[in-house]
């Protein structure tokens, strides 16, 4: 969950400030600091499972992921620090392949993720299919797959980049727990039984009823 911290705008410098100063997380958007809430346990154990699941296939790679903790700019370039136009999100898990690229000499801002991968809440899930994934697009040249989990049914969803090209990417989704998807860029397959395990789903009224006794 966010919420708006409230003051007219702030530029990216201010926000920067602000957050490396702060002890809670916060994600920037055009100006507006989003302050951001805890998460369920089963946001973290689905986030705990990818971490796992991600970091033992790159193994021996020229790639490396992190966790939530990492901020991810997507923003116009060449950068005016008197700007308010941009994006400063914490992706639940991102993955960079090659050298490391930074904004600045803190190191606490990627700016060339391959791979961003975002467990949905009810709160987030809006803003982390339409405003995130469209400055993802428009902002990280470097970036191939987008993959959003579900927290609240079996679905994982993965957009992704078969070339340079905008108009290029592809859409796969898997909705069932004997199911998986591949992120292509790292060669990774994601089983929805792992991704899910320790996860107990709420049984559908449907299935309730028939598995209801008979007057």
């Amino acid at each position: 969950m966010v919420y708006p911290i409230p003051q007219l705008r702030y530029t990216e410098e201010e926000y920067l400030a602000f957050e490396r100063e702060a002890e809670e997380r916060s994600e920037y958007l055009d100006g507006v600091i989003y302050k951001m809430a805890g998460e369920s346990p089963e946001h973290g154990r689905i986030s705990a499972n990818l971490v796992r699941l991600v970091g033992n296939r790159l193994v021996g790679t020229d790639c490396q992921d992190f966790t939530k903790d990492m901020k991810v700019r997507s923003g116009p370039l060449p950068r005016n620090p008197r700007n308010t136009k941009g994006l400063y999100s914490y992706p639940d898990l991102v993955v960079v392949c090659g050298k490391l690229q930074f904004l600045d000499e803190y190191r606490d801002v990627l700016v060339n993720p391959s791979v961003i991968i975002e467990v949905l809440s009810d709160s987030t899930e809006k803003f982390d299919r339409k405003q995130k994934f469209l400055r993802y697009q428009k902002y990280l040249p470097v970036l191939t797959d987008y993959v959003l989990v579900s927290q609240d049914e079996p679905l994982i969803e993965i957009f992704y980049r078969d070339s340079p090209e905008p108009e290029s990417w592809r859409y796969f989704f898997a909705d069932e727990l004997a199911g998986a998807i591949r992120i292509p860029s790292i060669d990774c397959e994601l089983r929805l039984t792992e991704v899910y395990d320790r996860i107990a789903f709420p049984i559908p009224e449907e299935d309730l009823e028939e598995a209801a006794p008979q007057a």
